[in-house]
């Protein structure tokens, strides 16, 4: 039952992977999706955000406002710690479903976790491989300004807040080089999917 984490920083191609990943058989789980889901109108977890933050993280319609939520949060260690503390263990137990559901259904299954923060809520979890993303921060900046529209100062400060390429590939089992072509990328994608059909394989022919 290979549990692979998937993680990368902003703008890595970690998406790109996570697409081929689902192409060839893997159940792909996506922490922002989660995220989302877990803040939406009438979850707990957005009346914990309103009651840290306040009411002007809502939108007129009762739904979060993200862009403001990230505003508020964004370089200040101490509240992204306090909206951390409500979001993560929400985040933690629906993706625990979320994987058990999977392995249910078919315990030969290979569950990708897509997880952006990965290195900083969840690297102890139980993983078969985790899985790293990774492109230089000035090909991640170019990417910023080209595909999202962001400035060049607005790019490298989203890649600073995120935590050193050092400390992913200090953890990473396998490392996908998403710094040339798209073909490139897939082709690495693909060997890292035989490797773990590979290893599905094995463990179903042991007596």
């Amino acid at each position: 039952m290979p549990l692979v984490a998937l993680t990368g920083g902003i703008a890595s191609g970690k998406s790109t992977i996570a697409r081929r990943l689902a192409e060839r058989g893997a159940v792909v789980v996506d922490a922002d999706q989660l995220v989302r889901e877990v803040q939406a109108p009438g979850a707990p977890v957005l009346a914990a955000i309103v009651d840290a933050f306040g009411e002007r993280m809502l939108r007129p319609d009762g739904s979060l406002d993200r862009a403001a939520l990230g505003t508020r949060v964004f370089g200040d260690p101490a509240a992204i710690a306090r909206l951390n503390a409500i979001v993560h263990p929400a985040v933690r137990a629906e993706s625990a479903r979320r994987f058990a559901e999977a392995f249910a259904a078919d315990p030969d299954a290979v569950v990708v976790y897509d997880v952006p923060l990965l290195v900083e809520a969840r690297v102890d979890d139980p993983w078969h491989l985790i899985v790293v993303a990774h492109a230089p921060a000035d090909v991640r900046a170019q990417r910023l300004v080209e595909l999202r529209g962001l400035s060049p100062a607005d790019a490298a400060a989203r890649i600073a807040s995120q935590v050193p390429d050092e400390a992913r590939l200090r953890i990473a089992d396998v490392v996908i080089d998403t710094s040339g072509s798209l073909d490139q990328t897939i082709r690495q994608v693909d060997e890292l999917w035989d490797r773990l059909d590979e290893h599905v394989a094995g463990r179903a022919t042991r007596p």
